[in-house]
């Protein structure tokens, strides 16, 4: 399975604050949109990311206050990146050994979307659950789970 089986199922809404807006305006989007990630944009390109991560250290770095932060004094100037192409196993890896949550996907300079750790769990499960079913499908006469529940009522 590739990125961009996800992000066809997932859609095409980006989420982006610009770079030089205050930090505030971005953490009020992000809780009004329940997004745990904003797309950091800079003259039309990617510059980083922000996430909860980012601000609650911003913010921890500010004595308790968010004040006049600008976004890119908070965000991740050097977020992973991975494209359409790449396999969901390797994007898996790579967000578990960087502590990655939300990873932006790319194709050359333009951005197509961004991945979350959910994305890429749900993917993996619904993966297993298809090819569990079609295994199941293989099997002759394999016991059908509420046939199963049925026959354990019975007893």
């Amino acid at each position: 399975m590739k990125v961009s089986d996800i992000l066809r199922v997932k859609g095409g809404t980006l989420f982006t604050v610009q770079s030089d807006e205050p930090l505030s305006r971005a953490m009020n989007d992000m809780a009004e949109k329940d997004l745990g990630s904003l797309v950091v944009m800079a003259k039309g390109a990617l510059a980083g990311m922000l996430t909860f991560r980012e601000v609650i250290q911003q913010i921890v770095k500010n004595g308790g206050q968010v004040g006049a932060t600008l976004v890119r004094e908070a965000m991740d100037a050097k977020p992973l990146t991975c494209t359409g192409e790449t396999d969901i196993d390797d994007v898996r890896r790579m967000m578990l050994e960087h502590h990655a949550r939300y990873m932006p996907v790319m194709e050359g300079t333009v951005l197509m979307g961004v991945i979350s750790f959910y994305d890429v769990a749900k993917a993996v499960v619904d993966g297993q659950n298809f090819e569990n079913k079609m295994l199941k499908a293989y099997i002759r006469d394999w016991p059908d789970a509420s046939a199963t529940e049925a026959e354990d009522v019975k007893l």
